[in-house]
C-alpha cells in the first residue's frame, strides 16, 4: 500500500505533532477536531514549530509554505475518507477513543488502516471493536513528536503483516526509527519508564538523597538527559500514578504498587509543571 495522505483525529499537542512530521515528509494529511478553534490552533502551533525551525536554519521558509500547504484542517470525518490511514490521537481514554474510531470504521473503505497513537490501551481490544481487527494499529509516538525519534508500533493479537509492514514503512518515512511491540500494559518504554519513576519516588520517600541528587544520580550516572523526578514533573504526576495503578490491575504483581508519597502528592495537587508546584516548584 502506498499511502499518500493521513487522516489524523485530534489536532492538540500529539495531534499537530503527527501532522507536521508528515507534512514535512511530502505527505498530505487531514487533520480532523471538534471545532474551527481547535483545528486553527492545531496549524498555528505547526506553524510556530516550522518557524523556530527557520531559525534554527534547519528548513527554509519556501520549505515551511510547501509543508502548511499540505496540512487540511477540518471539523468533518467525511474529509478522512481521502486517507489511506486514519491516526486516533484523542485524549487517553478508553471510551471516548472507542467512539471515534467506531465512527470512522464506519465511514473510511475497508482497505483504509486504522491506527491509535495511545501510550496505554489495548489495541488488541480496540481492535475487536472494529469490522477491521487485521487492519488496526498502534502508533505510539513520543512527545515532542517532530524531534523524538521513536514510534513504538503496537501489534494487536489480530494484526496483519501486511499492515505491520505498511506502518512500518510510513514511520520510516517520517523520519522516525520505529521498534515493534506486542500489545501490553504499557507496551515496552513506559512499561521500564514509569516503574522506574515510581522508584525514584520510593528512593525520595526514604530519605536516601535530595531530589536533585537523585536527578543528579541517573544524569551523570546513567547518561540520561533529564532526571526521573524532573520528568515525572513533566509528565504529570497524577499520569504517573494512573499508569502504575493500570500495571497493578492488569498485572496483579505488588513490584506494581505505587509509591505512597507519588500518590499523596497527587492528592495534594501537586502534579508538576502543570500546576506550578510538584517534586520541584515552577
Amino acid at each position: 500500500m502506498t499511502i499518500t495522505t493521513v487522516g489524523i483525529i485530534g489536532a492538540g499537542t500529539m495531534g499537530n505533532g503527527i501532522a507536521q512530521a508528515c507534512a514535512v515528509s511530502g505527505i498530505n494529511v487531514v487533520m480532523v477536531d471538534v471545532s474551527d478553534a481547535a483545528v486553527q490552533k492545531g496549524v498555528a502551533t505547526v506553524a510556530g514549530s516550522l518557524d523556530r525551525l527557520i531559525k534554527k536554519e534547519k528548513i527554509t521558509a519556501a520549505d515551511k509554505d510547501a509543508a502548511l500547504s499540505r496540512i487540511k484542517g477540518s471539523t468533518s470525518y467525511d474529509d478522512l475518507k481521502a486517507a489511506q490511514i486514519v491516526i486516533e490521537a484523542a485524549t487517553e481514554n478508553y471510551e471516548l477513543k472507542l467512539k471515534i474510531l467506531k465512527q470512522v470504521d464506519a465511514l473510511v473503505a475497508p482497505e483504509v488502516i486504522l491506527a491509535s497513537n495511545t501510550s496505554s490501551i489495548s489495541i488488541t481490544k480496540l481492535a475487536a471493536a472494529t469490522g477491521r481487527a487485521d487492519r488496526f494499529i498502534g502508533m505510539h509516538f513520543f512527545n515532542p513528536v517532530p524531534m523524538m525519534a521513536l514510534v513504538e508500533i503496537i501489534r494487536g493479537l489480530q494484526t496483519s503483516d501486511a499492515t505491520h509492514g505498511a506502518v512500518k514503512q510510513l514511520a520510516e518515512r517520517l523520519g522516525k526509527s520505529p521498534i515493534t511491540v506486542k500489545n501490553a500494559p504499557g507496551f515496552v518504554v513506559n512499561r521500564i519508564l514509569v516503574p522506574m519513576i515510581n522508584e525514584a519516588f520510593f528512593v525520595l520517600a526514604e530519605g536516601l538523597a535530595t531530589p536533585e541528587d537523585i536527578d543528579a544520580g541517573m544524569k551523570l550516572g546513567c547518561n540520561q538527559p533529564i532526571g526521573p523526578l524532573a520528568l515525572a514533573d513533566m509528565v504529570g504526576l497524577d499520569v504517573c500514578l494512573a499508569v502504575m495503578d493500570v500495571y497493578l490491575a492488569e498485572f496483579g504483581d505488588s513490584k506494581y504498587r505505587a509509591c505512597p508519597l507519588l500518590r499523596e502528592m497527587v492528592a495534594a495537587g501537586r502534579l508538576g509543571r502543570k500546576t506550578g508546584r510538584g517534586v520541584y516548584q515552577y
